[in-house]
């Protein structure tokens, strides 16, 4: 029995990207608690790519140590406005705050894939992009946020740059696919060398 591949995350978007990419991939979601690793992150003084690269890596291991053979891809993403990590927002008077702090303002988002089998780290990999959000209205803010409804609480800044999100932005510097929450074309490559996407 050949290799099964595994994305250890409940991202709708991140395993729409790699199906679209013609894989064939197993939703199976990992059991860490990432506001406890962020915190361990920020007392250890680390940075976004390290929390990151640590936040993926976990996830690809722990679904891998239940999964032997198979090859695990754990991912995830931060995002840092002068310093500032931002998490997903809790709820709707949080994505608020959140576009507001965020508005007329550059941010970036980091951006880290990892594959791993019986718990070892094969391959990892991490991408940064920086948006700049135009000034937003309170008044956009709120219409924004009645359109998208609990969308907004899906990603970290409260949008998704694949909907109606883009129109928070007046510009954006960054691979497509890592915005949007998985650095695609490498982790191909390297699913390529490993034998799983075909030359």
């Amino acid at each position: 029995m050949s290799a099964r591949l595994i994305l250890a995350s409940a991202s709708a978007i991140r395993a729409t990207l790699l199906r679209n990419a013609d894989l064939t991939v197993e939703i199976l979601p990992a059991a860490v608690d990432e506001a406890e690793t962020k915190a361990d992150q920020r007392a250890r003084h680390a940075s976004a790519d390290d929390c990151a690269l640590r936040l993926a890596e976990l996830k690809a291991r722990e679904v891998s140590r239940r999964h032997a053979g198979d090859l695990v891809i754990g991912a995830d993403q931060m995002l840092v406005c002068d310093g500032e990590w931002f998490d997903k927002p809790p709820n709707r008077a949080a994505a608020a705050a959140q576009l507001r702090a965020l508005s007329g303002r550059t941010h970036e988002l980091v951006s880290a894939v990892v594959v791993a089998r019986d718990d070892t780290v094969l391959w990892r990999h991490v991408e940064r992009a920086r948006l700049t959000m135009r000034r937003l209205s309170d008044t956009f803010v709120e219409s924004y946020l009645a359109a998208v409804g609990d969308h907004a609480l899906r990603s970290v800044g409260a949008y998704q740059l694949e909907a109606l999100g883009v129109q928070l932005f007046s510009h954006v510097d960054g691979e497509h696919f890592a915005i949007l929450g998985l650095p695609l074309l490498p982790l191909l490559g390297f699913l390529r060398d490993q034998g799983v996407v075909p030359t």
